[in-house]
Protein backbone atom coordinates (compact mmCIF):
# COMPACT_ATOMS: atom_id res chain seq x y z
CA UNK A 1 0.00 0.00 0.00
CA UNK A 2 1.15 3.57 -0.79
CA UNK A 3 2.47 5.58 2.04
CA UNK A 4 0.95 8.41 3.15
CA UNK A 5 2.80 9.77 6.61
CA UNK A 6 3.27 12.97 5.07
CA UNK A 7 -0.81 13.52 4.84
CA UNK A 8 -2.74 14.37 8.53
CA UNK A 9 -5.65 12.78 6.89
CA UNK A 10 -4.15 9.75 6.49
CA UNK A 11 -2.00 9.22 10.12
CA UNK A 12 0.24 5.88 10.11
CA UNK A 13 1.47 3.62 7.19
CA UNK A 14 -0.20 0.55 6.59
CA UNK A 15 3.07 -1.20 8.13
CA UNK A 16 2.53 1.02 11.60
CA UNK A 17 -1.05 0.49 11.39
CA UNK A 18 -0.58 -3.59 11.10
CA UNK A 19 1.83 -3.63 14.10
CA UNK A 20 -0.67 -2.28 16.30
CA UNK A 21 -3.15 -4.60 15.06
CA UNK A 22 -1.66 -7.61 14.66
CA UNK A 23 1.33 -10.13 16.55
CA UNK A 24 4.73 -10.28 14.55
CA UNK A 25 3.63 -13.97 14.20
CA UNK A 26 0.26 -12.79 12.42
CA UNK A 27 2.21 -10.25 10.23
CA UNK A 28 5.01 -13.22 9.24
CA UNK A 29 2.02 -15.49 8.31
CA UNK A 30 0.58 -12.60 6.19
CA UNK A 31 3.97 -12.13 4.72
CA UNK A 32 4.28 -15.78 3.68
CA UNK A 33 0.76 -16.32 2.51
CA UNK A 34 1.63 -12.92 0.06
CA UNK A 35 4.57 -14.17 -1.02
CA UNK A 36 2.92 -17.57 -2.41
CA UNK A 37 0.56 -15.15 -4.31
CA UNK A 38 2.83 -12.88 -5.77
CA UNK A 39 5.72 -15.20 -7.17
CA UNK A 40 3.51 -15.69 -9.89
CA UNK A 41 4.35 -13.96 -12.24
CA UNK A 42 1.13 -13.66 -13.89
CA UNK A 43 0.14 -11.48 -10.48
CA UNK A 44 3.64 -9.37 -10.12
CA UNK A 45 6.42 -9.18 -7.56
CA UNK A 46 4.87 -7.52 -4.73
CA UNK A 47 1.92 -6.56 -2.56
CA UNK A 48 1.89 -2.97 -4.78
CA UNK A 49 2.19 -4.91 -7.80
CA UNK A 50 -1.06 -6.65 -7.75
CA UNK A 51 -3.23 -3.97 -5.84
CA UNK A 52 -2.17 -1.82 -8.91
CA UNK A 53 -3.52 -4.51 -11.11
CA UNK A 54 -6.39 -5.57 -9.42
CA UNK A 55 -7.88 -1.96 -7.77
CA UNK A 56 -8.16 1.70 -9.26
CA UNK A 57 -5.98 4.58 -7.29
CA UNK A 58 -9.20 5.84 -6.01
CA UNK A 59 -9.76 2.22 -4.63
CA UNK A 60 -6.34 2.11 -2.96
CA UNK A 61 -6.68 5.33 -1.52
CA UNK A 62 -9.90 5.03 -0.07
CA UNK A 63 -8.96 1.63 1.41
CA UNK A 64 -5.90 3.53 2.91
CA UNK A 65 -8.17 6.27 4.35
CA UNK A 66 -10.41 3.46 5.79
CA UNK A 67 -7.35 1.55 7.51
CA UNK A 68 -5.90 5.34 8.97
CA UNK A 69 -9.33 6.36 10.23
CA UNK A 70 -9.50 2.38 11.89
CA UNK A 71 -6.01 2.43 13.42
CA UNK A 72 -6.74 5.55 14.59
CA UNK A 73 -10.04 4.70 16.91
CA UNK A 74 -8.08 1.68 17.82
CA UNK A 75 -5.37 3.43 19.00
CA UNK A 76 -7.42 6.30 20.41
CA UNK A 77 -9.26 3.75 22.45
CA UNK A 78 -6.21 1.95 23.76
CA UNK A 79 -4.67 5.38 24.87
CA UNK A 80 -8.00 6.24 27.06
CA UNK A 81 -7.92 2.54 28.59
CA UNK A 82 -11.16 2.02 27.50
CA UNK A 83 -12.26 -1.87 26.25
CA UNK A 84 -15.02 -2.07 24.16
CA UNK A 85 -17.65 -2.91 26.07
CA UNK A 86 -16.72 0.42 27.70
CA UNK A 87 -17.07 2.03 24.82
CA UNK A 88 -20.31 0.47 24.05
CA UNK A 89 -21.91 2.16 27.16
CA UNK A 90 -20.03 5.58 26.70
CA UNK A 91 -21.20 5.73 22.76
CA UNK A 92 -24.26 3.72 22.47
CA UNK A 93 -23.04 1.80 19.81
CA UNK A 94 -22.94 -2.48 20.45
CA UNK A 95 -20.02 -3.65 21.25
CA UNK A 96 -20.05 -6.28 18.24
CA UNK A 97 -20.49 -3.36 16.12
CA UNK A 98 -17.64 -1.58 17.16
CA UNK A 99 -15.56 -5.07 17.08
CA UNK A 100 -16.62 -5.40 13.26
CA UNK A 101 -15.66 -1.68 12.41
CA UNK A 102 -12.04 -2.20 14.28
CA UNK A 103 -11.64 -5.48 12.38
CA UNK A 104 -12.78 -3.89 9.13
CA UNK A 105 -15.34 -6.53 8.73
CA UNK A 106 -18.20 -3.58 7.92
CA UNK A 107 -18.73 -0.35 6.56
CA UNK A 108 -19.97 1.80 9.37
CA UNK A 109 -22.05 4.79 8.44
CA UNK A 110 -21.13 7.79 9.60
CA UNK A 111 -23.10 8.45 12.73
CA UNK A 112 -21.62 5.44 13.89
CA UNK A 113 -18.43 6.63 13.21
CA UNK A 114 -18.74 9.73 14.97
CA UNK A 115 -20.75 8.07 17.80
CA UNK A 116 -17.92 6.03 18.92
CA UNK A 117 -15.23 8.85 18.24
CA UNK A 118 -16.93 11.60 20.50
CA UNK A 119 -16.24 9.66 23.87
CA UNK A 120 -12.60 8.84 23.05
CA UNK A 121 -11.96 12.93 22.25
CA UNK A 122 -12.11 12.75 18.39
CA UNK A 123 -14.29 13.96 15.85
CA UNK A 124 -13.85 13.68 11.94
CA UNK A 125 -12.34 16.34 10.08
CA UNK A 126 -12.43 17.25 6.38
CA UNK A 127 -8.91 18.63 4.98
CA UNK A 128 -7.21 18.27 1.66
CA UNK A 129 -5.68 15.66 0.49
CA UNK A 130 -2.21 15.42 -1.33
CA UNK A 131 -0.98 13.16 -3.90
CA UNK A 132 2.79 11.86 -3.41
CA UNK A 133 3.60 14.62 -6.12
CA UNK A 134 2.62 17.34 -3.76
CA UNK A 135 -0.84 18.33 -5.90
CA UNK A 136 -4.15 18.58 -3.99
CA UNK A 137 -6.37 15.59 -4.83
CA UNK A 138 -6.83 11.78 -4.32
CA UNK A 139 -3.37 10.15 -3.05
Amino acid sequence: MSKNTDNPAIGSSWEDVRAELFTPEEIAESDRRVAQITDNPAIGSSWEDFEREVFTPEEIAESDLRVALIGELIKARQEKGISQKKLEELSGVRQPVIARMERGDTNPQLETVLKVLAPLGKTLAIVPLRKEDGEQGLA
